[in-house]
Order: structure tokens, then sequence, then C-alpha cells
């Protein structure tokens, strides 16, 4: 007799890989948003730019013009008569220059100095360090306020007042930039890159150089971006350190639309023109501030 065969056993079906929900996006695609995605947003760039384009229009108005209800919505054709009156109620011109000498020395030295400090933090090996960071931490819960009549007290023993160099010195470390440096380095500079360069022979101040300044430079975008700002629309510190002899924008333009009823369009097209010099450094650092934020947030 012959062997009976075995049956040929089934083999289990195949089960077929489940539709990708909706929404969801797949390994190598971008995500594309909805009419809804957009509108918020669309309103929200809508809202944000509103505040520019009223000065644009107030400062091209004439005071009159403001005062109708309601306001115009549109630019008109007072802009350059306004900026002629600015030029006469307030030295803008010599308050533009200090502004840029102040703003740009206090960013150049707070974005050096910072970035020095935060290296040192984030992966340098010193007694003390611990507690250093600390207490430069812990300077940033003290109100500015206080030490204002003690730094003018300094300022006035060393003939400082009225001149730019007592606004600047002051203003060249900051406890939030030095923070935020040790932050950026301790994600983005790996440990490997500064022991292989110990082991080639490099010396701490070539490794910073070489290393840690090409690998900091989107933070030190955002770093200065931010320090240009605060510095560039500080009022309260030049106010008492400076005089209208040596004035910043921030302080001639208080000397703006004087008078029994405030010229409001000359105010404007004073805020108009200190707004500028922000914009156009925006303009140049935009590439490396979004780089540098999408950087920390894919590295978070």
């Amino acid at each position: 007799m012959t062997a009976l065969a075995d049956p040929p056993t089934k083999q289990p079906a195949r089960q077929k890989p489940a539709p990708a929900r909706r929404g969801r996006s797949r390994a190598g695609r971008t995500m594309k948003g909805g009419k809804l995605a957009y509108a918020i947003l669309i309103a929200a760039v809508l809202v944000s730019a509103f505040p520019f384009y009223w000065t644009i229009v107030a400062a091209s108005r004439s005071n009159a013009d403001l005062a109708k209800v309601p306001p115009t919505l549109l630019p008109g054709s007072h802009l350059i008569r306004n900026f002629e009156a600015v030029m006469e109620e307030a030295d803008i011109g010599k308050a533009l220059l200090n502004s840029f000498i102040v703003s740009g020395s206090i960013t150049v030295g707070t974005v050096l100095c910072c970035t020095l400090a935060g290296f040192a933090f984030a992966k340098l090996r010193f007694r003390g360090r611990g507690a250093l960071l600390a207490v430069t931490v812990g300077t940033m819960m003290i109100p500015p306020q206080l030490g204002v009549i003690p730094l003018f007290m300094l300022i006035a023993e060393l003939q400082w007042v009225n001149q730019l160099q007592a606004v600047i010195l002051p203003g060249l470390v900051s406890a939030f930039g030095v923070f935020f440096m040790r932050q950026y380095l301790v994600q983005s500079l790996p440990d490997e890159l500064i022991e292989a360069a110990r082991v080639d022979g490099a010396s701490t101040a070539r490794i910073f150089w070489e290393i840690v300044v090409p690998v900091a430079r989107p933070g030190m975008a955002v770093l200065g971006m931010l320090t240009f700002m605060a510095a560039w629309n500080d009022f309260f510190w030049p106010i008492v350190a400076l005089s209208s002899q040596e004035p910043t924008v921030q302080v001639a333009l208080r000397q703006l639309g004087g008078g029994y009823v405030h010229d409001q369009s000359v105010i404007m097209a004073g805020t108009l023109l200190g707004t500028l010099p922000v914009l156009l450094v925006f303009g140049v650092l935009g590439r490396q501030i979004v780089g540098g934020i999408m950087q920390g947030a894919v590295k978070g």
C-alpha cells in the first residue's frame, strides 16, 4: 500500500495593512495644514502687523485727521512733512547715531562675553561652577531699578555723566545671556568635539574660536537680536545718565509733539523712524534666528 500523502496545509492569508488615518503624516512627508490652521495664522499675522501699519498711517496723516471719528485707515500725504517736523523738534539724526553706537556696542559685548561664560559653564570643569551659575541666575530676580542710584553714583565718580560709555558699560553682560548660551551649548555642542580637539593639542582659546563659535552661531544671532532690541528700546537708564545734548532715540522721542495739544502725527513719525533700524537688524539676522529656534526645537 502506498502511503497517503498529507493534505496540504493552508497558509494564513496575509493581512492588508490598515489604511493610514487622515491628518497624520507618513515618514518623510510634510504635514499640510487645513483651512482652519491657515485662517488662524492669517488672523495672527494681521493682529501682529496692525500696530506697525497704524504707525505708518498715523505718521502720514495730520493731527486733525487722527482726531476724526471713525479714524481713517489709509495712509495720507503728510509723511515727509511730519519727518521734517521731527528733524526740527529733536536732533533725531544724532539720536539715531547714538542709539546705533550704544546698541551695537552692547550687542557685540553681550554676545561675546555671554558666549564665553556660557561655554565655561557648559563644558569646562572648575571649582565652584555650580555656585557661580546659581549666583548669576539669581541676579535676574533683582529688579534693575534697585541699582540705579549706586550705579549713578559710580558713573558720577568716574565723570561719565552725559557720556555714552555710561550707558554702554553697564549692559555689556547679562545674566539671561549667560544662562541662554549655557543651555544652548549644553544641547548643541557634543563633548566628543572638545575631546578630539584636546587630543590634537588645541588650546581652550582655539577650541572656542574654531569649534564653539561656529556651533553657537544660531544661538548668538538670537541673543544678539534680543539684546539689540532691549538696548534700542531702553528708556529708563539713558534718560537718567544722558541729557538732551547726547540723547538716544527713546530720549529724543519725548521731545516731540510738545505744546498744549500734542501732535500725535509727529510723535508717530518719530516712532516710525525709531522702529525702522530694528526691522533692518531683524531682516539681516532673521535667517539665523529662525535657524537657531528650529535647531533648538529639534534638539529639545
